[in-house]
């Protein structure tokens, strides 16, 4: 039943005079769960982004703004050679950003509000070119570099973009060095080889992306030794004429080369139109893509204020240096990273393209950093990657005697996390994105010495984050709640079936927010903005509701019990179940589908998916569910058809193949039926009951990865 959009018989200013952030004292009335958090101070920043960042490079010119490595790559059988390293000051970031938004206003004829595709790992260019696009007032619109074509190519197309700017090499997430060649991407996105050779570079004519005009290629070819032999982007100037290089854009500037960044100077950037505090600055998109993908967009004022209060929340200063693995192309990269350290004067390291554990040791080691920040899954790999090199040195030890290791000696892998390296300069951070149990908390302040590690909850919509918990909280307020509400935020918990009632404190409801931080709406979908977003018209507040459902205590701490909506998060990414189940029900086997979370110790959710096949269709590997989940039998392999069987392999691969590896189901499970409403609709919560129930059996239908 969609819940009724109705408003607050009580505004919030009133609400407050018996509830705050803190424990209610009235005594006529039952504290509700709503929540306003602070207006005083810090101050709600009024102006843009660019703005913004000239006053932070006025008042700390030569401290370092970025600093970025390339990915590790093997030199041998137990070393690696040294990532390259970049390095901007505030002022030479400031310089470079200026240097790349005249480059794409002449070379792209980027203007403001243009919507520019950004496709990179997180590194130097993508650093600057964000300051660059903010700067011109174009909308950024971060891509994940793990897309496939065709959801790019959905992108492009919903969002109208004329210009794309992507890395020749998409860096892969633990795979130092190794990456995927986008050269057969950027051929489907142009319309194929020929295409690629044939049109002229800034005037391309895309089939399928016909506002597509200009495709910009970062050449990052020479990180990845495998691509570069394999020679995909070799003869440009024949094979390539309607791709523009980076070069192009930056006039042939080298911007990694610190001479060329030090020769660079002063050329403010004039944007065509002034810009406003409340123009959207940044599209993100909240869902998969292949279909009718969401994109929230959030204002100047939005994105830099939540950094802002972020950092001041972390009591962030210019003498902190941030280790952040998650993705720019996240909120949790580009605002709870680089614009909480850019507006606190903090220096943002960027230790590989993409997530590489050892790297993130290293480079939190050699800079002396002083947070590191990650979702649950990327602590897990780090505290893994260093006790596994703790259990080879005692092993060694024990062979050899006591004593300098034998680095020949050494496995490879764990070459790469020398006991030398461990962090010991580490004090703060930040989890989010999933929970952090206590153990791992605790894991983290022992061997990490992270004991101002702080939680924070939100979602992409509010910018992304409202509730957020600080050092001085006790570590059971940091692992079993979200912390309190940010400053000139509001959040409140309300019935699911009823907006207009706010729920009693204690009792659980859906989670809402208002304030300067709520998207102004998903890009061109009016009707699915209309059925999260109410505007309160006695006060004009517009609320978000998350769909998560929560519960506040007396002292204002949120608890996030669960999830009213069917998302699936993964080691902190969000997955929609019916993008998988779309690309399944396309499998000519495969009669119904059903996609859940199902609990998992390392990512904590990973993708189930039940699966009922068509009629004679037969199924090898893996195990039937009947009714109830006490009946279960292995469905083994036999020597039936194989074009007439499905495996839990082929499930597998099918959506692989089609969407991306990370929405590959980790669990498959065969069914005849599913429990269902009398309306029909598949009772989801049934069927995750069922998946745990099996997984303590053993019949967990993973493949163990």
């Amino acid at each position: 039943m969609q819940p009724p959009r109705g408003v607050l018989t009580t505004s919030p200013a009133a609400l407050s005079r018996r509830t705050t952030t803190g424990p209610s004292s009235s005594s006529d009335a039952a504290p509700l769960s709503i929540s306003i958090g602070p207006t005083d101070s810090p101050r709600l920043l009024s102006h843009t982004i660019p703005e913004q960042f000239a006053e932070i490079v006025a008042r700390y010119p030569d401290q370092p703004a970025v600093i970025a490595r390339a990915p590790l790559v093997a030199a041998g059988v137990t070393d690696i050679a040294p990532a390259r390293e970049t390095v901007y000051t505030f002022s030479e970031l400031d310089r470079v950003s200026d240097h790349l938004a005249h480059g794409l206003a002449s070379s792209a004829k980027v203007k403001k509000g243009d919507r520019v595709a950004v496709s990179l790992g997180n590194g130097p260019e993508f650093a600057a070119l964000t300051y660059a696009l903010f700067k011109l007032g174009a909308v950024l619109v971060p891509l994940n570099p793990a897309f496939t074509a065709k959801q790019v190519a959905s992108a492009l197309c919903h969002l109208g973009v004329e210009v794309l700017i992507m890395g020749a090499v998409t860096d892969l997430p633990y795979k130092p060095g190794r990456g995927r060649s986008n050269l057969g991407l950027l051929s489907a996105l142009v319309g194929g080889e020929d295409a690629l050779a044939a049109q002229r570079a800034g005037a391309i004519q895309s089939p399928e992306v016909p506002t597509l005009r200009t495709v910009v290629v970062v050449d990052n070819t020479a990180d990845h030794p495998a691509v570069a032999g394999a020679g995909d982007f070799a003869r440009p100037e024949e094979r390539l004429a309607a791709l523009t290089p980076f070069a192009a854009i930056t006039d042939g500037v080298d911007i990694l080369r610190a001479d060329q960044v030090a020769a660079l100077q002063k050329k403010p950037v004039v944007p065509d139109a002034r810009l406003q505090a409340s123009d959207t600055i940044n599209i993100q998109f909240t869902s998969g893509t292949t279909s009718q993908p969401k994109a929230a967009q959030l204002s100047h004022t939005a994105i830099l204020n939540n950094g802002y209060f972020i950092g001041q929340r972390m009591e962030l200063t210019a003498d902190d240096r941030i280790v952040c693995p998650p993705p720019l192309f996240h909120c949790f990269g580009s605002v709870l990273g680089y614009m909480a350290t850019a507006t606190s004067g903090a220096a943002i390291l960027f230790p590989s393209p993409a997530f590489d554990p050892a790297a993130s040791l290293q480079m939190a080691a050699d800079h002396r950093a002083t947070g590191l920040y990650g979702v649950a899954t990327m602590f897990v790999a780090m505290l893994e990657l260093l006790e596994l090199e703790h259990e080879h040195e005692h092993e060694h030890e024990h062979e050899h005697g006591h004593g300098a290791p034998d680095a020949a000696a050494r496995k490879p892998v764990l070459s790469r996390a020398r006991a030398a390296a461990l962090p010991t300069h580490l004090r703060t951070g930040i989890a989010a994105g999933s929970s952090v149990p206590e153990a791992l908390m605790r894991r983290l302040f022992a061997t990490l010495g992270l004991n101002d590690l702080v939680i924070c909850y939100g979602m992409t919509e509010t910018a992304p984050v409202s509730c957020m918990t600080t050092r001085h909280d006790p570590l059971a307020m940091r692992t079993s709640t979200v912390g309190r509400v940010m400053p000139h935020t509001t959040v409140k918990i309300v019935d699911p079936e009823d907006w207009t009632r706010i729920v009693p404190r204690g009792q659980p409801g859906e989670l809402a927010t208002s304030g300067y931080l709520v998207m102004a709406g998903y890009y061109g979908d009016a009707e699915k903005t209309s059925e999260v977003l109410t505007v309160d018209p006695v006060t004009g507040e517009r609320w978000m509701h998350s769909g998560d459902e929560a519960c506040m205590d007396a002292d204002g701490y949120v608890s996030v019990t669960g999830r009213i909506k069917d998302l699936i998060i993964r080691g902190g990414e969000n997955i929609h179940p019916l993008e998988i189940e779309n690309c399944l029900f396309q499998h000519p086997l495969v009669a119904e589908v059903s996609v859940v979370g199902v609990p998992d110790p390392r990512h904590g959710e990973s993708v189930g998916a039940f699966v009922v096949p068509h009629g004679a269709v037969r199924v090898a590997g893996g195990y039937i569910v009947e009714s109830e989940p006490s009946v279960i039998q292995r469905a083994d392999a036999d020597d039936s058809d194989p074009s007439e069987t499905l495996s839990p392999d082929l499930i597998r691969a099918w959506v692989r193949d089609r969407l991306s590896p990370h929405l590959s189901p980790k669990h498959v499970f065969w069914t005849t039926s599913f429990p269902k409403t009398a309306s029909g609709k598949i009772q989801k919560f049934k069927l995750r009951d069922v998946a745990k129930e099996l997984l303590a059996a053993g019949a967990d239908g993973s493949d163990k990865t």
